[in-house]
């Protein structure tokens, strides 16, 4: 039995509880040899949310850009303005959204979506209320967009026990390129994502983090991905990053 077997369970309508207004988000990259070691140092002091008994929910994602990748190289070149648009499918509640992210020039991310049947998930963009939504909320006509990049993950989301902090621990990620027919594999690889308020001090799991040495690292998962399917793609400013998810994933 793993750690977060041991771990209380929390369920979806208590996650509700966790309202983040002026949120601090913080990513770390690290290895799944780590998790265990990870899980351990914090376990007393966070709930793990369960779906139908499950801490792992399976994500499914596809993104669209433009034939000139117009969305990623704009985060390449560190546009402050910038958006992603995706549609994703929580299979562990079997909910399906169409999917807007915003940065904006302050850093802040705003998210906005509607949901669509699971059906529709490989033909979204025939959808009318699909193409009306993209029209009305991006810069990008529905007929300039494609399918780009798709992924799957597992999620363990954790809360702490003040209901003050969200945790999001990403692993057995693998891309797909619709585009260009490449796979990619960083399945020994975790993405976790911290979320509290701005003025909150260090929590369990970023000082448990700190101590492990694991420091922060900002990962986009459209942008890793893309950069590892996409020969064509610019991936200067990403060098060093897949650099080190290289040295993760081969290291013995």
């Amino acid at each position: 039995m793993g750690v977060i077997d041991q771990m209380i369970p929390i369920g979806l309508d208590d996650m509700k509880a966790v309202r983040l207004m002026n949120r601090m988000d913080q990513k770390y990259i690290a290895s799944s040899d780590q998790l265990e070691m990870l899980l351990a140092r914090i376990a007393d002091g966070y709930y793990v949310q369960h779906i139908d008994g499950n801490p792992l929910a399976p994500y499914r994602t596809l993104y669209f850009d433009t034939d000139g990748l117009a969305m990623y190289t704009m985060h390449h070149n560190k546009k402050l303005n910038r958006q992603k648009l995706r549609v994703r499918t929580y299979r562990s509640t079997n909910t399906t959204f169409f999917e807007i992210k915003n940065k904006d020039n302050k850093k802040k991310t705003h998210k906005v979506r509607i949901p669509i049947s699971v059906q529709q998930f490989n033909c979204c963009l025939d959808v009318p209320e699909v193409a009306e939504f993209v029209n009305e909320n991006t810069p990008f006509p529905v007929s300039t967009l494609h399918e780009c990049l798709e992924n799957s993950f597992e999620r363990i989301t954790l809360v702490d026990k003040s209901m003050t902090e969200r945790v999001t621990i990403d692993s057995n990620i693998v891309f797909h390129n619709r585009a260009t027919g490449i796979d990619a594999n960083i399945s020994k690889l975790l993405v976790i994502e911290v979320k509290h308020e701005v003025s909150a001090p260090m929590s369990d799991i970023e000082r448990a983090l700190h101590d492990m040495h694991i420091i922060p690292r900002r990962m986009s998962k459209y942008c890793i991905g893309t950069a590892l399917t996409d020969m064509a793609a610019k991936r200067n400013r990403f060098k060093s990053k897949l650099l080190y998810i290289d040295k993760i994933i081969n290291s013995r």
